[in-house]
């Protein structure tokens, strides 16, 4: 059992969102726009005159990543939709509390 606990050295480290092994392409695009949008909206919420950007960007992701999350198909796409919604949630709120979506 000592292979179970630590990777065996010929295979190397992959980062993939497909971990149960087949191909998810509609949700893995989700996933990766939902971050996108997230932290765009994030760091447009810091800029000063941003709020518009920030709201529109918010909105997106925050929609965006709900139905990701409710389509996701493994536990790497949950991840990333989690961080996208916070990401797009909190740009969101900043983005109305300055300014809204209209410029």
């Amino acid at each position: 059992m000592p292979h179970i606990l630590q990777p065996s050295r010929n295979q190397r480290f992959r980062l993939t969102l497909n971990s149960d092994g087949r191909a998810h392409p509609v949700e893995n695009t989700l996933a990766i726009v939902t971050v996108i949008c997230g932290l765009t909206a994030f760091v447009a919420a810091f800029v000063p005159g941003g709020h518009v950007v920030a709201s529109w960007a918010g909105a997106l992701g925050f929609g965006t990543g709900l139905y990701s999350q409710y389509v996701s198909a493994t536990t790497p796409q949950r991840a990333l939709n989690i961080v996208g919604v916070v990401a797009s949630f909190v740009g969101v709120a900043l983005g109305i509390a300055h300014g809204g979506f209209l410029p």
